[in-house]
């Protein structure tokens, strides 16, 4: 604040000078009243006047700038104390004795309700129920009975080739003209036999005795007899040759106006003599 105003001072001091100079100056240049100027008379000639020298001017006085606030000393805080651990008071002894409590208040005694009694209700009377009549036993289904046939049956006969003599295969086998085949039946109390020759294609075709039927068909077995070859006359087993096939059924037919069931076996072959 007080550099403030000594600032504004100076500045109105020097302001004021300025003002002063200028008025002094102004003053010296101007020149002084001529005397009135007459025609064919010169006028005396004047020393030129010069205006004094300027005195020189004080340079502005500035106040000095104000002090700066010193600073207050620090001081340290002084020590703090050492705190001292809280002390706590020790927790009251729980009581030795529990606490005694007054018995609960008994609840009142109500004298028993009786549940109100309903007026007995009738049963709801139903029509009597009977059962079902139960169902008539159902007949089992009546199937016509089979029809007893006579038996007869069919195969061929070949000669194996040497090439594969001894195996069970008919590669490069031939028929043979006249072999003889046999058909066994066990079923009654007697054996019963038959016997046939085959055609040149190795074919035969026999019929079993009349005695013999479908019925006992499974007891029946065909078998090798003899070759008329004497180069090839060793029955094979091949598909039961030598013991004996089981028939095969494979279709009715009717001869004489007489039933008969067609069976099959082989085909049979016998083994060479290659050498």
């Amino acid at each position: 604040m007080g550099f403030a105003v000594a600032t504004k001072a100076a500045l109105l001091l020097h302001l004021s000078l300025f003002v002063l100079s200028s008025f002094t100056v102004s003053s010296q240049i101007l020149p002084e009243a001529l005397p009135p100027h007459y025609h064919g008379i010169s006028p005396p000639k004047i020393a030129p006047v010069y205006p004094p020298p300027k005195s020189p001017s004080k340079p502005p006085t500035y106040a000095p700038p104000p002090k700066s606030p010193s600073k207050p000393p620090t001081y340290a805080p002084p020590p703090k104390s050492p705190s001292k651990p809280p002390t706590y008071a020790p927790p009251p002894k729980p009581p030795t004795k529990p606490p005694t409590y007054a018995p609960p208040p008994k609840p009142p005694v109500y004298p028993p309700t009786k549940p109100p009694t309903a007026p007995p209700t009738k049963p709801p009377v139903h029509p009597p129920t009977y059962p079902p009549p139960s169902p008539s036993p159902a007949k089992p289904p009546t199937y016509p009975k089979p029809q007893r046939s006579l038996v007869a049956v069919q195969g061929v006969v070949f000669c194996k080739s040497c090439k594969y003599a001894g195996s069970n295969t008919l590669l490069g086998a031939k028929p043979i003209l006249g072999a003889t085949v046999k058909l066994t039946c066990k079923n009654t109390k007697y054996k019963q036999e038959a016997t046939a020759k085959t055609d040149k294609n190795g074919y035969f075709f026999l019929q079993a005795p009349k005695t013999v039927t479908s019925f006992g068909a499974h007891k029946c077995t065909v078998s090798l007899v003899s070759s008329p070859m004497a180069k090839c006359s060793k029955p094979s087993n091949l598909h039961g040759g030598l013991k004996g096939a089981t028939l095969r059924p494979e279709k009715p037919f009717t001869a004489n106006k007489l039933p008969f069931i067609l069976y099959t076996v082989g085909p049979f072959a016998f083994e060479p003599k290659c050498y």
